[in-house]
């Protein structure tokens, strides 16, 4: 019966490869070569078990008293959550496991998709995404960009003991080599921090028990490159180095699309972009007594979209996920080989140590606290605001 299930979800996959035109060329999804003649049913399942973050509505109102739902507004917000959501899948079940309708999955999937669910006491959901934004200058219901997102995840995993990411978000186009291994191998923290944000771990998921460990060790890297690819159009000189992106295994795709509505690009064919969107509007859905998740609307089911490259909106935000250090090191190998070959205008740089004229690099770390929600929010914003005051007067 498993068997037979796989089988029809593979024909009924197939039905909508129509909408993908018959050609020789490869499709790149995150990594991963596919051949639209060869293994059409492989990419539509790698395709569909990406997480899918869409609007939802009926959940308890942000703030208390704000919005409940997000339709109109958090696109990006769901955005971000798919990329940092393709991450945690690497990150605990790998890239290359797959998801399959009504076939039992593990404890590790679950967990990380109640991280997302739309209640206050999750760590990444449209609450505390929304609420975080607000140190970001961003007033509840407003829409993001792809750079303020990366910064609220930033905050946002200060927080998240279990999935313990270290998210190096760059500045100025630039990627510091020395800061991301300085940040990745920072000693394990106090009891006291490690307490606190295990707290809000088991309350978010409503569990007893934090089985992160605090071992010294290289930090799982959620590197995240905000960046501005033309003035009011996408630079062509910059097409080849950004479709190169999506052939690298530490790819998480690209956050962008067009002014006022955001995709999350996780691949591409010839010079169109493929993409997850999340303007769907679909009812709250919370997890059971057992703690697992109906999970069938969090997987698009369907082709995704294309669109062509040069009807992007330069600002986007590309997402790379490295779970050791060797993992960054070939990250950076294939930076030097296939991005910043050309001599021409780079897409960003790619640079050893730390920029001299820059403030001193202090790795982020958590305010002691013992609350969560809200509190906690404004006590991380409070915890940005004196690293601020830090760096100016280090300058």
């Amino acid at each position: 019966s498993v068997l037979s299930r796989y089988e029809n979800q593979i024909t009924i996959l197939s039905d909508y490869l129509e909408e993908f035109p018959e050609t020789d060329e490869p499709v790149w999804i995150l990594g991963r070569q596919h051949h639209l003649n060869t293994d059409k049913s492989k990419l539509l399942l790698d395709i569909s078990a990406r997480l899918w973050f869409t609007y939802r509505r009926k959940f308890s109102p942000i703030g208390g008293t704000g919005p409940s739902s997000d339709a109109g507004w958090g696109c990006m917000l769901r955005c971000g959550q798919m990329m940092l959501a393709q991450a945690l899948i690497c990150r605990h079940l790998g890239r290359d496991w797959q998801w399959e309708k009504h076939k039992k999955q593990p404890e590790e999937y679950h967990r990380i998709l109640q991280c997302f669910l739309d209640r206050k006491d999750c760590c990444y959901s449209i609450h505390q995404m929304a609420q975080m934004g607000v140190g970001e200058g961003k007033s509840i219901g407003e829409w993001f960009g792809p750079n303020t997102v990366a910064q609220v995840l930033k905050k946002l995993a200060l927080f998240d003991e279990w999935n313990s990411l270290a998210v190096y978000v760059s500045m100025d186009n630039t990627v510091v080599i020395e800061d991301i291994k300085k940040m990745c191998w920072s000693p394990a923290q106090s009891s006291s921090v490690a307490h606190s944000s295990a707290h809000l771990h088991r309350s978010a998921l409503g569990q007893n028990k934090n089985t992160a460990g605090l071992c010294p060790g290289w930090k799982p890297l959620l590197l995240i490159i905000p960046l501005r690819l033309g003035i009011n159009h996408i630079n062509p000189v910059y097409i080849d180095a950004f479709k190169e992106c999506f052939k690298m295994p530490q790819s998480l795709g690209a956050l962008g699309g067009k002014p006022n509505n955001a995709y999350y690009f996780i691949g591409f064919l010839g010079n169109e972009l493929i993409y997850l969107d999340p303007h769907t509007t679909q009812s709250f859905v919370d997890s059971e007594e057992n703690g697992t998740v109906d999970d069938e609307s969090f997987h698009c089911q369907q082709a995704p979209h294309r669109m062509k490259i040069m009807n992007l909106d330069p600002s986007v935000a590309l997402g790379f996920f490295c779970k050791e250090e060797c993992d960054f090191d070939n990250w950076c190998s294939l930076v030097q080989k296939e991005i910043l070959k050309q001599q021409s205008l780079r897409m960003f740089e790619l640079v050893q140590k730390h920029p001299p004229h820059w403030p001193p690099f202090v790795p982020p770390s958590k305010p002691e606290v013992t609350t969560t929600g809200a509190e906690l929010i404004e006590s991380t914003d409070k915890l940005f605001e004196l690293e601020e005051e830090f760096e100016i007067l280090s300058v």
